[in-house]
C-alpha cells in the first residue's frame, strides 16, 4: 500500500511530469532539463517517472555529468527499483560513450534480482550500437527464454552493423521457435534482404505482410520498395509505393532514391514535382536524394536549378551535403575550374565530402594538379579514410606519376590501411554464391574460370582488352575481379536469355565495366549489376549509365 508521503509527492510530481513528456517527445531536451530544476527550486520531489524523461534529454544532448547527478537523485528518492528507470539509465549512459557505467548499473540490478525483458533488451541494443556485436551476441544466447523484442534488438543491431547474413539466420532461428514476427522484425529482415540482393526471401516476407495487415504500416511498404528497388525490380519496388494508402515523406524519398540508384533521373525528377504537387513539402534529405540523382545522370543545369529552389522557394538552409552534390555535379560536368570556384564561396567551411567530390571529378577527368589539392585537403577532414587514399592512387596510375603511386602506398602504410577485398555475389536457387577477387574456392570453380576463358576470348576478338588495378581489389589482374566471376558463375548456371543480377561492394572498375558491355552482347543476355554506387544495365554492348558513373 502506498503511503501517504508517496501519494503526495505523486499528486504534486504529476502535472511535472506531464510537461517532461511532452517536451522530451517534441525533442525540446534543453527545455526539458530546464524545467527539471524548475521542479526540484519549486519544492517539488520527483518520482519515478520524473526520471525517464529526463535521462532521455541528457543522453540526447550528451550531458554524461548531468545524467549521472540524475543517477544520485534517482538513489536518493528510492526509485532504483523501477525497471523503467534501470533502463533509461543504462540507455543514457550508453549514448554518452559511458559503456561501463552502464554495464555496472546492469550488473548491479541482475544480482540483486531486478533485472527485467525490458533491460536486457536494452543492454543488447546498447551493445549492438556501440558496435560490440559479440557481446550483444553472448547476452542474447543466454536470455533463457525470449520474446520477440529481445529477437527484434538482436536482429535490428545486426541490421545496423551490415550483418545481412546473420539477420537471415536470427530470422529463421526464431520462425522455429514459433515466435510470430511484427512489423519491426520484418523491416529488419527486408533491409537484409535488400543488402544481399535475396529476392526470393524478400518476396515470401511481402507474403507475411499481406497475410498479417501490414499492409498499412508505412515503415514496412518503405522497407520492401527499398528491398526490390535494390534486388534490381524497379517495376515491383513502384507497384508496392502506388499501392500505398498513406505515403510519407520518406516514401516518397525512398522512391526518388530508387530511381536514382538506377539511373532513371527524368523519372526521379517527375516524381520529386509530383510530390510537390501532392502537398508534400520537401526537407534537407530529399534534396540530396535528387541533386545526387542529377548528378549520376548528368542532369547539371536541373541540378543547379533544384539547389537554388531549396533555398528561395523553400527556405532550407543547405548542409555540407548539398554542397557535395552541386560539387560533383560540377565537377562529372567537366567544370572543374568552377567546382573550386564554387567550393571558395561557401558560406560554411566545406568539410570532407566537398573535397572528396572535388577528388572524384578530377579522377573522371584527369586533371592531377587540381586532385593533389583536393587529396590535401580531404584528408585533414578524414585522414582514416582508405577510400580516398586509394581514389588518389588511381588518379596517379591514371597519369603513369609512379612517383605518386608511392608516396600514397607509403602514407597508407604508415597509417595501417588494408585495401578492402572486392566481393560479388549471385543469387541462385535460393542461395546467395559469394566470389572474391581470384577466389577458387568455389564448388564449380574449374567450370567458372573456364567460362571465364571463354568469355575474355570472345571480348578480345570485338574489342582488346587491358589490365589494370583500379578497384582496389587483392588481385593481381582484373581477369580475377569478383564481378567477372560472378557473371561467369551465372551464365553458366542460368538458362540462356535470363536476366542476370550481380551485386558488388566496391565500385566496378572501368575494365570490367567494358568487359561486361562486351559480354553482354556476346552472350545475348542482359546483366544488372549493383555496385557501391548504383545499378548498371548491361545489355547489347551497351550500359544504361551511358559511362557516366
Amino acid at each position: 500500500m502506498a503511503t501517504g508521503r508517496s501519494i503526495v509527492r505523486r499528486v504534486a510530481s504529476t502535472p511535472w511530469n506531464a510537461r517532461l513528456r511532452e517536451l522530451a517527445s517534441q525533442s525540446l531536451f534543453s527545455e526539458s532539463i530546464s524545467l527539471y530544476r524548475s521542479m526540484l527550486r519549486s519544492g517539488s520531489s520527483p518520482d519515478a517517472f520524473s526520471y525517464p524523461f529526463t535521462l532521455k534529454s541528457c543522453a540526447a544532448l550528451s550531458l554524461p555529468v548531468s545524467g549521472q547527478q540524475l543517477h544520485c537523485h534517482v538513489i536518493r528518492e528510492g526509485c532504483v527499483a523501477e525497471p523503467f528507470v534501470i533502463t533509461a539509465l543504462i540507455s543514457m549512459y550508453c549514448k554518452c560513450g559511458l559503456v561501463e557505467d552502464a554495464r555496472k548499473v546492469f550488473d548491479e540490478n541482475t544480482q540483486s534480482h531486478q533485472l527485467g525483458l525490458a533491460v536486457l533488451n536494452s543492454f543488447i541494443t546498447m551493445y549492438m550500437k556501440c558496435g560490440s556485436v559479440e557481446s550483444g551476441r553472448r547476452l542474447f544466447d543466454g536470455v533463457p527464454v525470449k520474446g520477440l523484442i529481445t529477437w527484434n534488438a538482436v536482429m535490428s543491431g545486426c541490421a545496423q552493423n551490415g550483418l545481412a547474413y546473420d539477420v537471415l539466420e536470427i530470422y529463421e532461428e526464431m520462425k522455429s521457435y514459433g515466435v510470430r514476427p511484427d512489423p519491426v522484425t520484418l523491416v529488419s529482415v527486408l533491409s537484409s534482404c535488400a543488402h544481399l540482393g535475396a529476392q526470393r526471401i524478400g518476396q515470401e516476407v511481402e507474403k507475411l505482410v499481406e497475410a498479417n495487415g501490414f499492409v498499412s504500416n508505412v515503415f514496412v511498404c518503405n522497407a520492401l520498395i527499398s528491398m526490390y528497388a535494390r534486388c534490381g525490380n524497379l517495376a515491383k519496388a513502384r507497384g508496392v509505393f502506388d499501392v500505398m494508402p498513406v505515403r510519407s515523406l520518406v516514401s516518397w524519398t525512398a522512391m526518388i532514391g530508387c530511381y536514382g540508384m538506377h539511373g532513371m533521373a527524368e523519372t526521379a525528377v517527375k516524381l520529386f514535382d509530383d510530390m510537390i504537387k501532392s502537398g508534400i513539402r520537401p526537407d534537407k534529405t530529399v534534396f540530396v536524394m535528387v541533386l545526387s540523382t542529377c548528378s549520376h545522370s548528368g542532369l547539371t543545369e536541373k541540378g543547379l536549378e533544384l539547389f537554388d529552389a531549396m533555398k528561395r522557394e523553400y527556405k532550407l538552409e543547405p548542409g555540407p551535403e548539398h554542397y557535395a552534390c552541386v560539387v560533383d555535379l560540377l565537377g562529372r560536368a567537366g567544370r572543374i575550374d568552377e567546382a573550386m570556384g564554387f567550393i571558395e564561396s561557401m558560406p560554411i567551411e566545406p568539410d570532407g565530402a566537398v573535397w572528396g567530390a572535388l577528388l572524384g571529378a578530377c579522377k573522371i577527368h584527369k586533371n592531377v594538379d587540381m586532385a593533389e589539392i583536393a587529396f590535401a585537403k580531404v584528408i585533414e577532414f578524414e585522414p582514416m579514410n582508405i577510400g580516398y587514399y586509394v581514389l588518389m592512387s588511381n588518379i596517379y596510375t591514371d597519369s603513369k606519376n609512379q612517383e605518386g603511386i608511392w608516396r600514397i602506398r607509403v602514407m597508407m602504410r604508415e597509417r595501417g590501411f588494408k585495401k578492402e577485398p572486392g566481393y560479388s555475389y549471385v543469387e541462385h536457387m535460393g542461395r546467395v554464391h559469394l566470389f572474391l577477387a581470384g577466389d577458387r574456392s568455389h564448388e564449380q570453380t574449374e567450370e567458372v574460370y573456364r567460362m571465364l576463358d571463354e568469355l575474355e576470348a570472345s571480348v578480345m576478338e570485338i574489342e582488346g582488352n587491358t589490365e589494370c588495378d583500379r578497384c582496389g581489389e587483392v588481385s593481381s589482374s582484373t581477369r580475377e575481379h569478383s564481378e567477372r566471376l560472378a557473371v561467369a558463375f551465372a551464365i553458366l548456371n542460368t538458362s540462356p536469355g535470363a536476366e542476370i543480377l550481380v551485386i558488388k561492394n566496391l565500385r566496378v572498375c572501368e575494365d570490367c565495366h567494358v568487359f561486361i558491355k562486351m559480354v553482354s552482347k556476346v552472350v545475348d543476355r542482359r546483366f544488372v549489376v549493383r555496385d557501391a554506387s548504383r545499378f548498371h544495365y548491361f545489355e547489347d554492348g551497351l550500359c544504361s549509365c551511358k559511362d557516366y558513373w
